[in-house]
C-alpha cells in the first residue's frame, strides 16, 4: 500500500515539476542573453545579469574559439559560444567559407578527428567549413560537461552565441541532435544573434524541423549586414533532384534546329557562368583560406568541398526593424560599417519592439 501511495504522489508531483523553458520567443530571456559577456574580465568583474551564474569558461581552441557555461537561478542551463575577436585566425574562420557535406570527419590535428553530423539528409545538407571545424575544437568540451550537468540533474539547456557564436551555435544544436548516446529528455532551446548563414538551404530545413514550435530562433537587426553573409549563389545543382532542369537538355533536343541552337547556347552560357564562380568561391574561400589558416594550424587537414555556396538562413526569425528613428539615433559615419552589429543596438530594438 505504501508502495502504492508513493507511487501515486510521484506521478501527481512530477508534472508539477516546473519546466523552465519553453516554447516560444521569450523577449526577457533573449535580453538575458544578450547582455552576457564575452569576455573572461566581463565575467570576473561580474558584469552580468544577476540571475545568472558562470560555470566555466573553457580555453581558447582552433580559431582562438571558446565557450562559456552559464547557470540561470532558475536552473536552467546556458551554452554561450565567444563571436568573433581581434585576433586573424578569428576571422579566418569567418572567411573560411567553403562548403562541406553536413556529415563526414574533419582532421583537426595529428591525434583529433572530428566525426560530425549535422543534419538527416546528409546527401544534400551543407555547412560552412570554417565554423564546422570551429566546432569541432569545442565539442568534446561541450559535450563533457553537458553530460556532467545532466549527471547532477540539469535537463534544460539554452545555446546560445552572439555573430560568429550564434553561426556555431546553430551548429552546435544540429550537432547535438545527430551525436549518438545523448540523453534523449534533454531539452534544447536555442537563439543565435546578429548570426551569420550556417549552411545552405537543405541544412536550414533541417535545423528548422528540429527546433519546429518554437525551440530555435534567429535575432536580427534589419540594418545588420552580418546576417546576410556569407556571399551566396545559386546554381541549377542547387535545386531538389525532381525540378525541370534535369530535362531541359532533353527538351531542347526535340525543338526545331534554331530554337536548340539558341537554347543551348544560353542555358550553357548560364550554367557555366554561376559553375565558374562556384569553383572561384571554392578555390579562394576554400583553399586559399586553408592555406593561410594552415600558418596557424598546421596539423589541420584540408576536406573535400561540396560544390555549392548556396547560403541560406535558418531558424524562426525575430526581425528587429531598424526605422527611421532609430537611424536618426544610430547614424552610420561614412566608417563604422559595425555600427548596427554591436549588442547594444539589439538591445535597443529589442526594448522598442518588445517591452517586458
Amino acid at each position: 500500500m505504501r508502495s502504492f501511495l508513493c507511487g501515486l504522489l510521484a506521478c501527481i508531483y512530477l508534472p508539477l515539476q516546473a519546466q523552465h523553458l519553453q516554447p516560444g520567443f521569450d523577449p526577457e530571456e533573449c535580453m538575458g542573453l544578450i547582455q552576457l559577456p564575452m569576455q573572461e574580465d566581463s565575467i570576473t568583474n561580474k558584469k552580468y545579469p544577476e540571475n545568472y551564474t558562470p560555470l566555466y569558461i573553457s580555453p581558447e581552441v582552433g580559431f582562438y574559439n571558446r565557450w562559456f557555461l552559464w547557470k540561470r537561478s532558475d536552473g536552467v542551463a546556458v551554452i554561450q559560444i565567444r563571436g568573433t575577436i581581434g585576433k586573424l585566425e578569428s576571422w579566418l574562420a569567418n572567411f573560411y567559407s567553403a562548403m562541406i557535406p553536413a556529415k563526414g570527419s574533419l582532421q583537426l590535428n595529428d591525434s583529433t578527428r572530428f566525426d560530425y553530423q549535422l543534419a538527416a539528409d546528409t546527401a544534400t545538407a551543407f555547412v560552412h567549413v570554417g565554423w564546422t571545424m570551429a566546432l569541432g575544437f569545442m565539442a568534446p568540451d561541450i559535450v563533457a560537461h553537458i553530460r556532467e550537468l545532466y549527471a547532477e540533474g540539469v535537463k534544460e539547456f539554452i545555446i546560445t552565441g552572439y555573430s560568429q557564436g550564434g553561426a556555431i551555435a546553430f551548429l552546435t544544436r544540429s550537432y547535438l541532435e545527430y551525436l549518438p548516446g545523448m540523453p534523449e529528455d534533454i531539452v534544447y532551446k536555442t537563439y543565435c544573434c546578429a548570426a551569420p548563414k550556417p549552411g545552405n538551404l537543405y541544412y536550414a530545413y533541417d535545423f528548422d524541423l528540429i527546433t519546429r514550435n518554437g525551440w530555435g530562433y534567429r535575432v536580427v537587426n534589419s540594418a545588420d549586414w552580418v546576417p546576410e553573409t556569407p556571399l551566396s549563389l545559386q546554381t541549377v545543382k542547387d535545386f531538389n533532384a525532381v525540378n525541370p532542369f534535369i530535362n531541359l537538355k532533353n527538351g531542347l533536343k526535340k525543338q526545331k534546329f534554331f530554337v536548340r541552337l539558341y537554347g543551348n547556347m544560353v542555358y550553357n552560357k548560364l550554367t557555366r557562368a554561376t559553375d565558374r564562380s562556384v569553383r572561384r568561391f571554392r578555390k579562394y574561400l576554400g583553399g586559399t583560406v586553408y592555406k593561410i589558416s594552415s600558418k596557424g594550424l598546421p596539423q589541420l587537414k584540408q576536406p573535400a568541398y561540396a560544390h555549392s555556396n548556396n547560403y541560406m538562413t535558418a531558424g524562426t526569425p525575430i526581425i528587429l526593424m531598424a526605422d527611421e528613428a532609430y537611424h536618426q539615433k544610430f547614424p552610420f559615419d561614412g566608417e563604422n560599417v559595425f555600427v548596427h552589429h554591436m549588442p547594444d543596438k539589439y538591445r535597443y530594438l529589442l526594448k522598442q519592439y518588445y517591452p517586458y
